[in-house]
């Protein structure tokens, strides 16, 4: 592959990029391993670092919560596979956790390049903290972008994948600092036989484009 090729950055609803990579776990076709599933594909600046360790560490102890939620984990980051394997068996030894989900070897930065995961002003030889969060049907749906020296959010990014699955699921809106248990914004009427129906609806209403409903999330 030419690694002098530019590529678009990745947009919210854009198909994601497929590609093959060398991984922990072996050698993948990242459409293959996504199908049928949600899939969080996230990157680290480089391994042996301590907030790579912790980020990484964060996503391994929330296994039971991705596998409960139907979603695959897979890290990135712009060292050799067997730099990868080192650091996994050295965070195992001294922590006593696993990472047991494939991290790719992209020491080539193509795969970096294609989800813009290389940000000159940041570094051009280390990828950002970036996370994607692609559905089922292998489309991007929400992105988030950490500098370097900032780690993530790990509660923040549990409550967004419930938070897509949801919207998914019951069709609707969720407001600010939405989270499970929360009701939920019904979208605005489209005509006036739904307004009417919305006026005489049980709904929590503050205006007739703003209700809120309670969602049954069993």
């Amino acid at each position: 592959m030419d690694t002098n090729v530019i590529y678009p950055m990745p947009r919210i609803g854009d198909q994601a990029p497929d590609f093959e990579a060398l991984t922990t776990t072996g050698k993948l076709r990242f459409s293959e391993y996504a199908k049928g599933s949600w899939t969080i594909l996230f990157s680290h600046p480089a391994d042996f670092t301590p907030v790579c360790t912790t980020e990484m560490s964060g996503f391994a102890k929330e296994k039971a919560f991705f596998n409960e939620r139907g979603a695959k984990l897979i890290g990135l980051s712009i060292d050799s596979i067997h730099a990868h394997v080192a650091w996994v068996q050295n965070v195992r030894e001294k922590t006593g956790v696993l990472f047991e989900f494939p991290i790719i070897a992209d020491l080539d930065m193509s795969v970096a390049k294609k989800y813009g995961m290389l940000q000159p002003g940041e570094s051009e030889t280390a990828a950002v903290r970036a996370v994607f969060f692609i559905d089922p049907n292998f489309k991007i749906r929400l992105m988030m972008y950490y500098p370097l020296n900032v780690g993530r959010n790990m509660e923040e990014i549990k409550r967004a994948l419930i938070a897509l699955q949801t919207v998914d699921q019951h069709k609707c809106a969720l407001p600010l600092d939405w989270k499970p248990g929360d009701k939920a914004i019904v979208p605005p009427p489209k005509t006036l036989e739904e307004l009417d129906a919305r006026l005489n609806s049980d709904y929590e209403m503050v205006d007739f484009y703003l209700a809120r409903k309670s969602l049954n999330l069993n």
